[in-house]
């Protein structure tokens, strides 16, 4: 059996500081790889050693398989764990680690083979005898192929990446007419994420919950499940919450899916930690989904109520030791939940967002786990997944761990880049969720128009508190202690502030001993300085005391205001410019990406809403549209191009 000492993480960012916290833990020394938009990340401030491996763009340094097998040479690392997504469910990188004489920490190249295709899997579980959806998983992948055979599973149903997760390449189709452009699409994002452009295609079940069975073998034979979680909360087929156990899961329904995700385990000899994911109607009827042959983001859920550590295992099984537990010897306890913290903006159809971290304070309490690998004034490139750490939470009970989660939510500070924070914690306090009843459909059908989707508007006192603040500013700068200060109260300091292309006007009164009157939005404040550093401000507000967490640089301005990041600027002597009309002719790239698809040529006719660029960022394709009928003056860029935020595209005129 191999002996393992030194493990290469071949990934990035959170997944691979959380297997190095276990890896360094059991004492096995760790080596990380990266490219040059992560030469100071955490995992490599983590790592014994570290690698690089290549420019930023994936297929560069992250899918480079030379590249990575070439760090494990020159650093002598004799293991390799590929974490989840890249090149964890990659047969080819598998044989190539066996092939290089390292041990994969992983399932068998044919178990990959086999289960990362999901026409091939389907094949295999309905052999099986594991309940599958009907659909058509056939060779065949020409347009007329895919079209007949939509005709006869019928409408509504789903296109799907072969090789795909993670919602890239899967798309819902209504009708016969949306499915040619909606197979494009699928077919284009499939072979950029994955290197594969071959679809599947399923009936759809309206409304059903996403429930996985975690299952684990060894190389003795031995195959166990450890219960199931439910992952049902998403966006665009993509998790947001995951939970465990299943709110409405019985004794009977888990001992029925654990034994059917066993049937699929065993048909390909499974080892190591995988995933057979299942879809569950209101009927308790269940049918195979798909199989992760790899740690799943959602594992800690499965750690905290199980006491068990999954990658510990991991190292375990890759050693060739014996599982430590037996079926019957599986006990879940209480309740866990897990929120997936992504850079990205719900107010503009959840835009992956970039920039740099000017604060980051995760709330840890007792009860609470957060995997993360950011740190302060990291940058957050577009070249990778937008996800930012996960944070979790255990309870006895399934409230208490929401009620945990929520806190955690609502407490960890990040500032400088936007995030979907303010939308988990409204999921988290929806009434239906505290309930434990919502389907795949809760966020489509609850949270369509909800405020968190909404550009967030700063209230009348968050913009008296930033007033106090950019004055504080103001003060020291001019070496001014605030206690004692004493300016006429008869005339009061004007502000202009400013959030996007939002101003608003105040009037500030600094009184004595640190006390203010703020006038905005027609309402005043009483307000007193108590406590204030570099980092949080204690202010009193009409009586009552709270502390904010906040950066400040010159003009710039970033409150965390419980939850989520609010950055306004100070604009009272900044000239008032002419505001931008929303039916400008000139498209701008609303992120740092590729250009993937120019659809249009100079002195084309265009019509608003018309389909003019595809812009490539955080492993996604963003559609750009035209805001105005006019004809293309001029284009400025081309495919393949890697282009800045808010940089010109193309102009109508």
């Amino acid at each position: 059996m191999p002996a393992i000492h030194k493990i290469l993480i071949a990934n990035r960012g959170e997944i691979a500081c959380r297997i190095q916290r276990t890896a360094q833990a059991l004492g096995y020394r760790t080596v990380a790889v990266f490219s040059d938009a992560d030469a100071d990340a955490l995992h490599v401030q983590m790592a014994d050693q570290a690698v690089n491996i290549g420019p930023a763009p994936v297929q560069q340094s992250y899918l480079n398989i030379p590249a990575i097998l070439d760090a494990a040479r020159r650093s002598g690392a004799d293991a390799i764990h590929p974490g989840y997504g890249f090149l964890s469910e990659n047969a080819g990188f598998a044989r190539a680690c066996a092939e290089a004489g390292l041990t994969f920490i992983g399932p068998s190249a044919e178990a990959i083979e086999l289960m990362g295709s999901k026409r091939l899997s389907k094949i295999a579980m309905l052999d099986a005898g594991v309940p599958c959806i009907a659909g058509y998983q056939g060779a065949a992948q020409d347009d007329a192929t895919l079209l007949r055979e939509a005709e006869h599973i019928g409408y509504p149903l789903m296109i799907k990446a072969s090789a795909g997760g993670g919602g890239r390449g899967m798309r819902l189709v209504h009708s016969a007419a949306d499915l040619p452009a909606q197979l494009r699409t699928a077919r284009s994002e499939a072979m950029s994420a994955f290197g594969s452009d071959e679809l599947i295609l399923e009936q759809a079940l309206i409304e059903p919950r996403h429930v996985e069975v975690q299952v684990f073998g060894d190389q003795h034979g031995q195959l166990i499940y450890l219960g199931e979680r439910d992952c049902s909360v998403q966006r665009r087929h993509q998790k947001v919450i995951e939970e465990a156990p299943c709110p409405v899961m019985t004794a009977e329904l888990r001992q029925a899916m654990g034994e059917a995700a066993l049937k699929g385990g065993r048909a390909v000899n499974y080892v190591g930690a995988g995933t057979v994911e299942f879809l569950l109607d209101a009927r308790g009827q269940f049918y195979f989904l798909e199989m992760n042959t790899r740690l799943q983001v959602e594992h800690p859920v499965t750690e905290l109520i199980t006491g068990l550590d999954l990658v510990a295992w991991q190292l375990l099984v890759a050693e060739g030791q014996p599982l430590p537990l037996t079926q019957d010897q599986v006990v879940l306890d209480g309740h866990a939940m897990e929120v997936r913290l992504y850079a990205e903006d719900p107010a503009q159809d959840f835009l992956p967002q970039t920039g740099r971290v000017t604060a980051w304070d995760p709330a840890l309490q007792p009860g609470t786990r957060i995997d993360h690998g950011l740190y302060e004034g990291q940058s957050i490139s577009p070249f990778y997944d937008p996800m930012l750490g996960k944070l979790i939470a255990q309870g006895a009970t399934r409230e208490e761990a929401r009620r945990k989660l929520l806190r955690a939510v609502q407490d960890s500070v990040l500032l400088g880049v936007q995030s979907n924070q303010r939308l988990l914690a409204s999921l988290l306090q929806h009434p239906q969720f505290i309930r434990g009843e919502f389907s795949t459909a809760f966020i489509p059908e609850y949270f369509s128009d909800h405020p968190s989707l909404h550009r967030y508007v700063p209230s009348a006192e968050q913009l008296a508190m930033a007033a106090v603040l950019f004055y504080q500013a103001a003060a020291q700068g001019h070496r001014t202690s605030l206690k004692g200060w004493r300016n006429n109260a008869s005339v009061p300091l004007h502000y202009r502030l400013g959030l996007d292309d939002q101003d608003w006007t105040l009037q500030l009164h600094a009184l004595r001993d640190g006390c203010f009157q703020v006038q905005v939005l027609e309402r005043t404040f009483e307000l007193k300085l108590i406590d204030c550093n570099a980092r949080s401000v204690t202010l009193e507000i009409d009586g009552l005391q709270q502390r904010h967490a906040f950066r400040q640089a010159a003009d710039q301005l970033w409150l965390f205001v419980h939850p989520g990041s609010l950055h306004l600027e100070d604009r009272t002597h900044a000239i008032i410019s002419s505001q931008i009309s929303v039916s400008s002719g000139t498209l701008k790239a609303p992120m740092d990406g590729a250009i993937v698809d120019v659809l249009v040529s100079e002195g084309s006719p265009v019509s608003k809403g018309q389909l003019l660029v595809v812009l490539e960022a955080m492993k996604m394709e963003h559609p750009l549209k035209a805001g105005i009928d006019g004809v293309l003056k001029r284009v400025q860029v081309k495919v393949g191009d890697q282009v800045k935020n808010r940089q010109v595209l193309l102009q109508v005129e």
